[in-house]
């Protein structure tokens, strides 16, 4: 069974009436497509949940309460005096990374193109900003709880976490004079007022009813799951890890009289070669770059292929090519009415991770099976997509006109060949001339290959299979192994020793060019 129809099964048998599945982020600026991970895990348990007919919904907190932490390499100087401000609260930047006229939020400025990014592949969650919720007084009652058990939440986490608490310490963190949370020390509580005194010596009180200020982390995410009911939360393994906040945030939210979601921790997506992918580090695709070059069908399977608990190596250049050619490959062999033969054994996670893959719930896109190195093919030497789509038709791949969805596949595709994370080993430029450096790597042996299959290919069909058995009678005739005959095909067309199918590439060039090319030999 599929992780997340196996997760959905559990929630069944648990006799849960009402599910909730959350995800969230702080959108400072800086994403990556480790975030998509959380963020599908959790939508896709929702998918199964609905699937099993449970009554189940899918938020996404936005933690637009959480401060500006630093001065990030696109910001002006500028947003110093905004550290420590809630970033709801604080101006987005103009062009230049100075703070703007205060038209749109920090908070909203970097989310909304997320939120764009993330239905493109399916997710539509109802969206929840965290500074409303202060604002609107949900917290209220949770904060009073807190700061009445706060012996009893220091001492959870200290045990829990392995870590001091300062003796000032106090479990909410209040507004001060400036707007700012740093440096501000609490005097006192009497509901619904905490008495503060921040940095430049100003004293004022905080209202716990509207969002003048917020819980610390670890007991935000607790708070949060009693307010919304939240039956699952995946959070990445720094926060699963032994003493992390999923494990102090448990405790908590049962002192607060909440029934937390079980522990669930996924491992990261790494950058395959070089590391978890970290916004600190540079190790990083923005899920908006990234989803420009790959289809958004593989963007979630990417994800549902794997096991939550398991790391998920990912580049966008040969892991990319490798995780589309096993998508087609299911795809092709397996549909939702039935599965062949040879995929019975892993029947259940094949077909979960196909459905779970797709855009619309339950539906398949209506695509005519192009394959995706085909495609990769044609984008390369056709510059006018007419001609791909004449090609294609010409092929049997396509008929009648061009999806929308083909349409935008081909799009992806020329901005993943035009754009710095295609494989140098899979770019394809055809040779107008045979150059003399070429000539010195081809054999006598191969020079006659490449002369009788020249005469083949100027009579033969023009069509893959007849293409195909010209090259095999050449390499019989010219009694040249199969190695060779392939690499001086490549060499006189490519100029490189390996290349796509040497049929397909020698279809989709032309009899005419191919054969002017081939000539060179005689």
């Amino acid at each position: 069974m599929h992780w997340a129809d196996f997760t959905a099964q559990r929630f069944k048998e648990s006799g849960l009436d009402n599910l909730v599945s959350c995800s969230g982020i702080t959108p400072s600026g800086e994403f990556h497509i480790g975030h998509l991970r959380e963020i599908l895990t959790a939508e896709m348990i929702h998918r199964s949940c609905i699937r099993l007919g449970l009554n189940s919904k899918y938020i996404f907190i936005v933690d637009s309460m959480d401060p500006l932490r630093r001065v990030y390499d696109f910001l002006s100087p500028k947003y110093e005096e905004y550290i420590g401000m809630p970033i709801a609260y604080i101006p987005a930047p103009d062009e230049q990374g100075e703070p703007g006229n205060g038209d749109i939020s920090y908070a909203k400025y970097f989310l909304e193109p997320f939120l764009r990014a993330l239905s493109s592949i399916g997710v539509l969650p109802e969206v929840i900003m965290n500074h409303e919720t202060y604002e609107s007084g949900k917290f209220a009652d949770e904060i009073d709880l807190v700061i009445k058990n706060k012996e009893g939440i220091k001492k959870i986490i200290e045990e829990i976490s392995g870590r001091r608490l300062s003796n000032d310490w106090f479990p909410f963190n209040p507004l001060g004079s400036d707007g700012s949370m740093d440096g501000v020390i609490v005097t006192g509580y009497e509901y619904p007022r905490v008495s503060w005194i921040d940095r430049f010596g100003v004293e004022g009180f905080a209202d716990i009813r509207k969002g003048e200020g917020k819980l610390p982390w670890r007991i935000d995410w607790a708070a949060r799951w009693k307010i919304h009911g939240i039956t699952c939360e995946p959070a990445g393994k720094d926060h699963g890890a032994a003493g992390g906040s999923y494990d102090t945030g448990i405790p908590i939210c049962e002192l607060l009289g909440g029934k937390p979601p079980e522990k669930m921790v996924y491992e990261w997506i790494q950058m395959k070669g070089k590391g978890p992918m970290s916004s600190s580090s540079g190790l990083t695709i923005g899920p908006i770059e990234a989803l420009e070059i790959i289809p958004p069908e593989i963007m979630r399977y990417t994800i549902a292929r794997s096991k939550i608990n398991r790391h998920i190596d990912f580049d966008t250049g040969e892991t990319l090519i490798k995780i589309v050619d096993e998508y087609e490959r299911i795809r092709d062999s397996i549909s939702f009415e039935g599965v062949s033969n040879r995929m019975k054994k892993n029947k259940d996670t094949s077909e979960g991770a196909l459905r779970l893959s797709q855009i619309v719930p339950e539906i398949m896109p209506d695509s005519s099976k192009i394959p995706f190195s085909h495609l990769s093919l044609l984008a390369q030497i056709k510059s006018d997509n007419q001609d791909i789509w004449l090609s294609l038709k010409n092929s049997g791949h396509l008929i009648g006109e061009p999806s929308e969805w083909l349409v935008d596949r081909l799009w992806r595709m020329k901005n993943w060949i035009n754009g710095p994370h295609f494989p140098e080993k899979f770019k394809i430029s055809v040779n107008e001339v045979v150059s003399r450096e070429i000539l010195e790597h081809i054999n006598e042996k191969q020079k006659v290959f490449l002369v009788i299959l020249s005469e083949k290919l100027k009579k033969c069909e023009w069509e893959n299979m007849a293409i195909v058995d010209s090259i095999k009678d050449a390499i019989r005739e010219s009694g040249i192994n199969g190695g060779e005959g392939f690499t001086s095909i490549y060499l006189v067309i490519l100029g490189k020793k390996s290349g796509p199918r040497a049929a397909s590439l020698i279809l989709e060039i032309g009899r005419d060019q191919v054969c002017n090319l081939l000539s060179t030999m005689s």
